[in-house]
């Protein structure tokens, strides 16, 4: 990353499985890395199926109803939205399906079939501002936007002024532009392209990142459990995190760009063919 912005505060952890980093023009002293740490921490308690003792692994249990999160409206409702826009391929309850295909709590990266995720999830889990149920035993994944979500959460305890946040690649930015490359899903020393960013989000997603076993990856279609072959990488810019997020999910299938131009977000995506396409108006600087 390229900051055109004294971003001269600068932190690097290790939360939730990826590496963070944050650059600030403001110090990041002990009492704002204590409330980021906290926030990532709760968040993880409250949404993380790989832990047994997370609010949604206890939920998905036996069904019933818990007080709501924070971030439960605008990432369910959002959900709403991807699962409509893909014809039911992003949905909410694909965690059963990712973990029979081994993307379970223990990464055993063993492969126990394809099984689809509940057409009729709409009808299992109700959300508000206030309670969170499932109507029977089910496993929730909010892996299509949660990083995304986090990072804007983490973002906005980022002392005020310029300062971007990159969640393993999922990067919101403030007050400050960012040359971004977006690189090759086949060859991580090669970038298709450069983005830059300013006071936006650009987020990513690719078939290589969580790979194992046959041809099996983390993008899995919830109508079949099956994972994505026609696109290899995803990238997504819009107005917050989850949004771009969400739209990099939608980009492997077909709905994906109307979705994008429903939500005001600029895309581009690659075909596991090497093609690439990219949305109208298109900010990105694409190499030939």
């Amino acid at each position: 990353m390229t900051a055109i912005a004294p971003l001269v505060h600068s932190w690097t952890f290790e939360a939730i499985g990826t590496v963070w980093r944050i650059d600030a023009a403001s110090p990041l002293d002990d009492g704002v890395r204590e409330q980021i740490t906290g926030a990532i921490a709760r968040f993880d308690s409250e949404w993380s199926r790989f832990r047994v003792d997370s609010l949604v692994s206890r939920l998905g249990e036996a069904g019933g109803e818990v007080p709501a999160p924070a971030d439960t409206v605008a990432m369910l409702d959002a959900y709403d939205a991807l699962d409509a826009a893909t014809a039911g391929a992003v949905n909410p309850l694909v965690g059963e399906a990712l973990a029979r295909r081994g993307y379970d709590a223990d990464y055993s990266l063993i492969d126990r079939g394809a099984v689809s995720a509940p057409r009729h999830w709409r009808e299992l889990i109700t959300w508000s501002a206030d309670t969170l149920s499932l109507a029977e035993p089910a496993v929730v994944d909010v892996g299509a936007l949660g990083k995304g979500r986090l990072a804007d959460v983490v973002l906005d305890l980022v002392p005020v002024g310029p300062a971007v946040v990159d969640a393993g690649g999922d990067i919101a930015v403030r007050g400050a532009t960012q040359r971004i490359a977006l690189e090759h899903p086949y060859d991580a020393s090669r970038a298709i392209g450069v983005w830059s960013v300013t006071d936006a989000a650009l987020c990513a997603s690719a078939i290589n990142r969580r790979a194992w076993g046959d041809g099996l990856h983390h993008v899995l279609d919830a109508r079949t459990g099956q994972p994505v072959r026609r696109y290899a990488a995803t990238w997504a810019a819009a107005s917050d995190a989850m949004t771009a997020d969400a739209v990099a999910t939608a980009l492997f299938f077909d709905g994906g760009p109307r979705l994008a131009a429903d939500w005001g977000a600029g895309w581009v995506r690659m075909g596991t063919d090497g093609s690439v396409e990219w949305s109208p108006r298109c900010e990105a600087e694409l190499f030939s």
